[in-house]
């Protein structure tokens, strides 16, 4: 059992070797001589053959018969099903296997390759030749002679020469007799019939180690020869077919005369080896053999019987009298490498004795190897097409090495002779598989001359060589090459049309229509080429333009002709170069600049920007004034305007000139453009009271006047032009009762109360006059006076009170401390009423307290030490109905015509200082600033000049120049002087609202002014005479 178990192991090992290998093998029995078209298996099914539906084959499943050129196969493989049939040519057992007596040896073997190569195996198919009794057994001739002596005993054997049968087994020879006479006995003379004889011998059959059955003649009666000396007999030989089949031989047997010994050999087996390559007439063996007779009795004669093959006949000869065997003709194991020779000696008698020589032939390495070269690719005049995009491991042939030789001289190697990129791989004995080992190019290699070598282990060794052609077949697996993959062009514009450009050039590594090459423009290539498709030339069909596009990028592709088509492409970039066809171009063919009538000389006026659409040299523009150079530079590249005088607006208003430009190129181009220069007028005048004509004067209000009704008329006016000489009118100090009101256009005051008995006295008015110039407003204020009584009793007294006010600083309401004769009657009264209540205490105290709880309409205050003084109007009952009442000291210095605020130090409590704010209507000024558009174009502009906004864009280096309505002119210190009469002017550096700090050098940037009220902190006022 552990045997049948380790063979069974080493046979699924060996299985499982040639599987993975990719080699298996099947076995049908098939007998032979059938018919065409008979089914013998289906591989497909047999070899159990599934198909992975995820492995994609290149090519549907195929059953290709591998047999060697000039062979005529015995058997078809259907190709696409693998089914197995006869061929037209009948299987012949005893054609195919002569010579061999075994049935279980004769075999027909065919190799069949399951292609394509993803599912590729070589398949080793063994047909078992099942033989069939068609040949008769046929004895070596027909009629037979046999010599049996006359003393021969009863049961003595003699053999009878074999019939010979090709079939084997059951249907080889099966049977020998003798047969028995149909009709009576015929007697003759000197002879005996059939049936004599039949009865006198009989027929027994032995059989051979070697499983052959000889027939053996046996002697039944006594022989006489005087009496019978011939015996005729037809003996029949029969196989075990069925139905049998059969043949006779006429059987002929001499009795002769006594003879009372035959021949006896030394050894009647004798087996002896002799080299193939032994010379002709080399002893193979030396027979011996002896005779007990005396005489001619005893001479023996040797010679070979008539059952030994042909061949041995032929290849050895034997001497008749010494027995010698020799060697006639050359041996050749391969042909037959063990002869079996019969040797009879006989001494003249009828019977001879028989001994048997085996030879044995030694095998030399006299055989090179054979190679046997059956294809898978089916050759075309001898020769392998096979594809340059064949894969890897694709099977071409299979090779197949045989020896004739024996064990070591018989064993053989196969290889290739040099390095190519195939190679052979073992599938079976002897037997190797030609496949590609890497991928091939054909555009590398071509052809290959394969050269096959199979070597045996001889010594020496025996070496036998095959060549094997295979031409590679080109396919279309090169996309073509540019030669260059950028293509850069350089051609001047203005070409004329059809100019070629340069020739596209591109070469495919393939051959024949895969080689040919057609040149094609890219979908992105603009209409304005041409490109040949046959020669590349590439072509401009119109004229080319710099200005409208200086370059062109676009793809050529080189398609070839091959199946299917392969392509490449290559990037063409063509530089249009420039030439002097375009003049310099204004941006404007008129340019109007505004500049303020203070710009300094050698300012900037503006910019002209000439731009020219050529390039390089021929784009180099110089700029210069025609006419009108005395005034005006320009800087001739940068193209800035500037000024060689100063401007006053009121002496000339504009400058017109022409400015050129010249470009670069060789054949140089101009152009002009007319150039207009407005001067603007700037802020730079303060406006001027007209009334009132002094600050000393003073207007009446009678205290009959009803509220809305005009009491006097402010009136200023401005020198500067436009929105410098709008002017607004506003009250900003000195109302502290609000009983006045003025209107800021006109500049008419009037009352806006009606007057009561503490509103009687003289009021100071301070009236501020500014314009609405940009970007620094400038004003002037003025003192207005009114003395409001029903008349003007003293006039002198009031001109003193007036005189005496202008001490007063400008932040200080006017009336403290003074006390006017009305007023001072009142208080008198009061005193007495009083002090005359003061003697009863109830009466003080009701009186306080009524006093208190009533809201007082006059205020009692102290007498002025100044004797004589008219009291100003009291103000202390309209500043409690405003909760504005605010205890100041007041101010320690005072000068007259500048005036400053400082911060007031409160060291007399009891002084009560006027209001030193001057409270400007903000509101007034926000609605007059809000009536003007600053971002509307003043009218002194021109509404159709160049944008300069755009016109700076530019990569010039000057700063972008632009008028605009805010644009601040250099601000100039305009103190508020007016030219009135002597002590009548109030100056101020600045409004009283703003403080206007500019941190721009720059002219014409504007100012950034924050506004401080240097008016709402109390604190002296100040004055300078400038």
């Amino acid at each position: 059992m552990d045997l049948l178990s380790g063979t069974y192991l080493l046979a699924v090992l060996l299985a499982c070797i040639v599987f993975q290998s990719g080699a298996q093998e099947k076995n049908y029995t098939v007998r032979e001589e059938l018919p065409e078209n008979v089914l013998i298996g289906n591989l497909l099914k047999d070899l159990n053959l599934t198909l992975d539906p995820d492995v994609p084959l290149s090519s549907p499943l195929q059953f290709k018969l591998v047999y060697k050129t000039g062979d005529v196969p015995l058997v078809r493989v259907e190709e696409n099903t693998g089914e197995i049939f006869t061929a037209a040519n009948r299987i012949d057992r005893e054609k195919l296997c002569a010579g061999i007596s075994s049935e279980s040896r004769c075999f027909y073997e065919v190799e069949v390759a399951v292609l394509p190569d993803e599912v590729f195996r070589l398949v080793k198919i063994r047909f078992l030749i099942e033989d069939i009794n068609d040949n008769a057994p046929l004895f070596p001739s027909t009629v037979i002679n046999i010599s049996i002596p006359e003393n021969t005993a009863i049961n003595s054997r003699y053999s009878v020469p074999s019939a010979i049968d090709p079939d084997i087994g059951v249907n080889g020879i099966q049977h020998y007799e003798l047969l028995k006479p149909k009709t009576a006995p015929k007697r003759t003379f000197g002879s005996i019939t059939n049936d004599q004889g039949q009865n006198v011998f009989g027929l027994d059959i032995t059989e051979t180690p070697e499983g052959d059955k000889w027939p053996q003649l046996i002697v039944q009666q006594i022989l006489d020869r005087e009496q019978k000396d011939t015996y005729v007999m037809k003996i029949k030989v029969e196989d075990g077919g069925s139905p049998p089949r059969s043949s006779t031989a006429i059987l002929q047997v001499t009795v002769t005369d006594v003879n009372d010994n035959r021949p006896v050999f030394k050894e009647n087996d004798v087996e002896v080896s002799v080299p193939e390559n032994a010379p002709v007439g080399t002893s193979v063996s030396q027979l011996h053999a002896t005779d007990a007779d005396l005489g001619s009795n005893a001479q023996i004669h040797f010679y070979f019987s008539n059952q030994i093959s042909s061949l041995a006949k032929r290849l050895f000869a034997i001497d008749n009298t010494t027995g010698l065997i020799t060697i006639r003709e050359p041996l050749d194991r391969e042909e037959s490498p063990v002869h079996k020779l019969t040797v009879l000696a006989s001494d003249g008698s009828s019977t001879p004795s028989r001994a048997t020589v085996t030879v044995n032939v030694t095998d030399i390495n006299d055989n090179v190897p054979s190679i046997d070269t059956r294809y898978i690719i089916n050759p075309v005049n001898g020769t392998v097409l096979l594809s340059e995009k064949a894969p890897l491991n694709t099977k071409i042939a299979l090779i197949t090495v045989m020896d004739k030789d024996a064990d070591q001289n018989g064993k053989v190697t196969c290889f290739t002779d040099h390095d190519v990129p195939f190679r052979l791989k073992p599938v079976f004995d002897n037997q190797f598989l030609l496949e590609t080992a890497t991928f091939l190019d054909y555009e590398a290699t071509r052809e290959y001359a394969i050269k096959i070598v199979a070597s045996d282990s001889g010594k020496p060794p025996l070496n036998q060589s095959a060549m094997l052609l295979i031409k590679i077949k080109d396919e279309n697996d090169n996309a073509p090459v540019f030669t260059q993959p950028i293509i850069g062009l350089s051609i001047p514009e203005n070409n004329a049309p059809g100019t070629q450009l340069t020739k596209i050039s591109a070469t495919d590594a393939d051959s024949g229509r895969n080689a040919e090459i057609s040149y094609i423009l890219g979908s992105d290539a603009p209409p304005i080429f041409n490109l040949d498709r046959r020669t590349g030339i590439l072509t401009a069909v119109r004229k080319l333009d710099r200005e409208k596009q200086d370059r062109y990028s676009f793809t050529v592709l080189a398609k070839d002709n091959g199946m299917p088509p392969l392509q490449t492409n290559a990037t063409v970039t063509v530089s249009v170069l420039d030439q002097n066809d375009n003049s310099p171009a204004f941006t404007h063919n008129e340019y109007n600049f505004y500049v303020p009538e203070n710009l300094p000389m050698y300012g900037t006026v503006g910019l002209i920007t000439v731009t020219d659409a050529d390039a390089g040299d021929n784009a180099a523009v110089t700029l210069s004034i025609v006419n009108g150079r005395d005034n005006f530079i320009i800087d001739p590249l940068t193209g800035v305007i500037r000024p060689n005088i100063t401007f006053d607006r009121e002496q000339q208003g504009s400058y017109t000139f022409q400015v050129k430009a010249v470009d670069g190129g060789r054949l140089q181009r101009s152009s002009t453009a007319k150039v207009t220069i407005n001067v603007v007028d700037v802020n730079d005048n303060r406006p001027v009271f007209v009334i009132p004509s002094s600050n000393y004067s003073y207007e009446l209000v009678p205290t009959s006047a009803s509220p809305g009704s005009v009491v006097t008329k402010v009136f200023a006016v401005d020198n500067d032009t436009g929105m410098n000489a709008e002017l607004r009118y506003s009250i900003i100090g000195g109302n502290s009762r609000g009983l006045f009101t003025i209107d800021q256009l006109t500049g008419n005051i009037t009352l806006k109360e009606k007057v009561i008995t503490s509103d009687h006295g003289l009021h100071r008015l301070v009236i501020k006059v500014n314009d609405l110039g940009q970007p620094e407003s400038l004003y002037t204020i003025a003192l207005v006076h009114l003395f409001v009584n029903d008349t003007v009793t003293n006039s002198s007294y009031v001109q003193e009170l007036v005189r005496r006010n202008m001490e007063t600083p400008v932040g200080q309401n006017i009336g403290d401390g003074e006390i006017t004769p009305q007023t001072n009657d009142y208080v008198k009264i009061i005193i007495a009423i009083i002090a005359g209540t003061m003697t009863v205490i109830l009466v003080i105290f009701v009186t306080a307290l009524v006093r208190c709880r009533q809201t007082p309409r006059h205020k009692v205050v102290q007498k002025n030490k100044q004797s004589g003084e008219w009291v100003s109007p009291n103000q202390e009952n309209r500043q409690i109905k405003k909760k504005k009442k605010k205890k100041k000291r007041s101010p320690k210095s005072l000068l007259l015509n500048f005036v400053t605020i400082e911060e007031s130090k409160p060291d007399d409590p009891g002084h009560e200082h006027i209001n030193g704010t001057l409270d400007i209507p903000v509101e007034l000024e926000e609605q007059t600033m809000g009536k003007y558009n600053w971002a509307t174009t003043p009218t002194t502009f021109k509404p159709d000049s160049p944008d300069l906004a755009k016109h700076y864009k530019s990569a010039s280096p000057q700063p972008t120049f632009q008028i605009k309505p805010e644009t601040p002119v250099p601000p100039k210190k305009h103190h508020v002087i007016q030219e009135l009469p002597l002590d009548n002017t109030f100056v101020v550096g600045c409004d009283s609202l703003s403080k206007c700090s500019s941190s721009s050098s720059d002219p014409y940037s504007v100012s950034e002014c924050s506004c401080q009220g240097g008016f709402k902190t109390p604190g002296p006022i100040h004055t300078r005479q400038l």
